[in-house]
C-alpha cells in the first residue's frame, strides 16, 4: 500500500507540473508627460519687470530712503533765448481792465461713427483779461481848445476800444478730455497741437464777447475823463470838459 500511495503522489506531482500556472500581471505605470521648460527669454524679462515693479512700489511707499529721487521725473528747460521782433510806441491810455473766466465744452463728432470710436470732447477752463484804452496819439488841432485866460479847456477824444483777450496760463487748465479709439491711436503715433489751439481760441473768443457786454469801454471813458480833469486842474485850469466823438 505504501508503493501504490507513492505512485499516486508522483502522478499528482506530474499533473501539477503539466497544468498551467495562472499569474497576475500589474498594469504598466502611465508615462508622465514631459515637463515644458520655460525659455530664458521669458524668465529674464519677467524677473526684470517684477524687480522694477517692486522698486517703484518701494519708492512710492518711501520704504527705501533716496529711492524716490532715482525714479523721479526731472524737468529741463531747453528753450532758446527770447528774440525781440519789433518795438511799438504806445499812444493810448489803458483806463480799465476786466478779468473773465469761461468754461469751454468743445465736442467734435464723426457723422457715421459713435463717439467711442471717433470723436473728442474737451472741457477747459479759460481765464484771461481784457483791457479798454483810449487813443490819444492822433488828436487834431481842433480836438483840444483852451480859452484866452487859460482857465477852461475842452478835449475831444475817440471812444474807448477793447484790446485782445489775453489768456492767463496760470489760471487756465483742462478739466477733462475724452477721445475715441481712433483718436487715441492717432495721438499715440503723433501729437496734434492744433487741438489745444482750437480750445484756446474758443476761450478767447467767448471772453472777448463777454467783455463787449460788460460795460468796460464806458468805464474806461469815465476813468479817462477823471484822469484828464485831475491833471489839468493841477495845472491851473478850473473848467475841464472831456467829450468823446
Amino acid at each position: 500500500m505504501d508503493r501504490t500511495d507513492a505512485r499516486k503522489d508522483e502522478g499528482r506531482d506530474l499533473d501539477d507540473l503539466d497544468e498551467p500556472r495562472h499569474t497576475t500581471t500589474r498594469p504598466a505605470p502611465a508615462e508622465r508627460p514631459p515637463r515644458r521648460r520655460v525659455s530664458l527669454w521669458i524668465k529674464v524679462p519677467g524677473l526684470l519687470l517684477a524687480l522694477i515693479a517692486l522698486l517703484l512700489l518701494a519708492a512710492r511707499l518711501f520704504l527705501i530712503p533716496g529711492l524716490g529721487d532715482l525714479f523721479g521725473s526731472e524737468t529741463k528747460d531747453r528753450s532758446g533765448p527770447a528774440v525781440l521782433k519789433s518795438l511799438q510806441d504806445m499812444s493810448s491810455y489803458e483806463a480799465a481792465s476786466g478779468n473773465f473766466q469761461v468754461v469751454v465744452d468743445l465736442e467734435k463728432d464723426a457723422k457715421l461713427l459713435p463717439d467711442s470710436i471717433k470723436g473728442t470732447r474737451t472741457l477747459y477752463v479759460g481765464a484771461g483779461t481784457v483791457g479798454a484804452s483810449v487813443a490819444m496819439g492822433g488828436l487834431a488841432k481842433g480836438d483840444v481848445t483852451v480859452n484866452e485866460e487859460r482857465t477852461a479847456a475842452t478835449i475831444r477824444l475817440p471812444h474807448a476800444t477793447l484790446g485782445k483777450p489775453a489768456l492767463d496760463p496760470d489760471r487756465s487748465y483742462a478739466v477733462s478730455k475724452q477721445r475715441g479709439l481712433l483718436d487715441r491711436l492717432g495721438d499715440f503715433f503723433s501729437d496734434n497741437p492744433n487741438d489745444e489751439q482750437a480750445v484756446h481760441k474758443l476761450a478767447a473768443r467767448h471772453i472777448g464777447d463777454a467783455a463787449k457786454e460788460s460795460g468796460l469801454t464806458a468805464r474806461a471813458e469815465k476813468n479817462t475823463t477823471s484822469m484828464l480833469q485831475g491833471l489839468l486842474r493841477s495845472l491851473g485850469f478850473k473848467d475841464v470838459t472831456v467829450t468823446y466823438k
